[in-house]
């Protein structure tokens, strides 16, 4: 539940953007653990410490196609004198019962291949004759050897020292290691080392499912003919990419017309399926308005705390805003603004760290650093507003792009940092250390 309901709301208390997503964060919890498949939790964050029920490797294995010796009958092998061994067979990976290796013999051995009992090393098959005779194999001949029957003899040129060309068991974890802590975010290597350790399935915060929806009755599908005063729903397209990119399975719902009613009913159609809710467009103090109109009476008479409350920030862009949740669940909707820019600034400002708290991380935030301000001229920034404004950033320094202006598509995609000027700065000048939000 929201805790604007304990602090001096009305519609002409201004918010800071601290509050506003402190609030959130106090109202956001991590989503319920479950158990999946690995594929199926990619993306996931643990919340088990995951330890090593068996070595990995769990044998001794060979790095290299060759031959699998003992040290003592290749010592001072060399093309002019050669040990000639005995080849009694080859050893496979995945091979149940390897051959035994004694004195004068080898087994010809693949990469992967436990290592033969009696064995110490391997010979790589570049430092023999592979059988043949002729000298030691290479290029295309090395390429081109066929298996060792058991029986034929093999020309070793190079002595080896012991456990050369070996794998070592437990060489890469142990038994009883950890090797994923709670926490981890699963991506293709952590799955990689659960799938290498035997585990098929694993316990985490699921991925929570964001459904992005915009409203307007200007707004057009793109492919679609543009008419009369309409213009293309370019942030659903948006909002939906960036809930996916934070982490989200993210459904993207087609724009809803000015209508409170269908925008209500809309809602309530996607509630089933939402972990969050976000809207865009319709939070101002406009006639047309509706998601104000559609949710700002919305209150659950049996649960304390449900309604969506709309609030003034003092930010640029993104002053309006609308936050609380809805439904018999309590879903979590952010009413973000319909201006494009406002829109992705107030998303990677709150939306972003409510997905990421959704999922159970600790960092909820983009990086932020300190970077030195070039441009040709001073930014200038309203009094008492704290001003998000895009920029690109290299090697320390961030240089603006676009305007102040919250329509500048154009520019908000050559963007990959936001510059942050305080409620106190009404002017930077070039060369200046500013707080810096990096995008990418």
């Amino acid at each position: 539940m929201s805790t604007a309901a304990n602090r001096t709301a009305g519609p002409d208390r201004l918010w800071t953007v601290d509050e506003h997503l402190e609030d959130i964060l106090a109202t956001v919890r991590p989503l319920e653990p479950i158990e999946l498949q690995l594929l199926d939790a990619q993306g996931c964050v643990l919340v088990e410490d995951i330890t090593v029920p068996v070595s990995l490797p769990p044998f001794d294995n060979s790095s290299m196609d060759g031959y699998a010796v003992r040290v003592t009958d290749v010592a001072g092998a060399s093309e002019e004198f050669p040990a000639v061994l005995t080849v009694i067979g080859d050893v496979a990976a995945g091979q149940a019962e390897p051959l035994h290796v004694g004195p004068g013999e080898t087994a010809r051995i693949m990469t992967g291949a436990p290592l033969p009992p009696g064995a110490e090393a391997v010979v790589p098959v570049e430092w023999t004759d592979g059988g043949l005779g002729g000298g030691p194999v290479t290029g295309m001949r090395a390429r081109s050897q066929t298996p060792e029957s058991a029986g034929g003899h093999v020309h070793v040129y190079r002595s080896a020292e012991a456990r050369a060309h070996v794998r070592a068991k437990g060489s890469d974890v142990k038994a009883g290691d950890r090797a994923l802590d709670a926490g981890t975010v699963l991506g293709p290597p952590q799955i990689a080392l659960l799938a290498a350790i035997g585990r098929g399935t694993v316990r985490v915060r699921p991925r929570p499912r964001v459904v992005v929806m915009s409203t307007g009755s200007e707004l057009v599908q793109p492919d679609e003919q543009l008419g009369d005063g309409q213009i293309y729903d370019s942030n659903s397209f948006a909002l939906t990419a960036a809930a996916r990119d934070a982490g989200a399975i993210a459904y993207r719902v087609g724009a809803v017309a000015d209508d409170a009613e269908i925008l209500r009913s809309a809602i309530d159609d996607q509630l089933v399926r939402a972990d969050l809710l976000v809207t865009t467009g319709g939070v101002s103090v406009g006639a047309y308005d509706v998601v104000k109109e559609a949710l700002s009476s919305v209150a659950d008479e049996d649960e304390e705390g449900a309604g969506i409350d709309f609030r003034k920030l003092a930010m640029q862009p993104g002053k309006p805003q609308g936050f609380g949740s809805i439904g018999p669940d309590h879903i979590p909707l952010l009413a973000l603004p319909g201006n494009p820019v406002s829109s992705y600034v107030s998303f990677e400002l709150f939306v972003r760290p409510a997905i990421r708290a959704l999922m159970g991380l600790d960092d909820v935030h983009r990086p932020t650093i300190r970077a030195t301000l070039t441009t040709d001229k001073a930014l200038t920034s309203p009094k008492g507003r704290r001003q998000f404004l895009r920029g690109t950033y290299t090697d320390g320094e961030v240089t603006p792009v676009g305007g102040a202006g919250s329509h500048l598509v154009a520019a908000l995609a050559l963007a990959d940092a936001l510059i942050v000027v305080p409620e106190d700065v009404e002017s930077v000048e070039p060369g200046t250390e500013v707080q810096v939000v990096l995008l990418g």
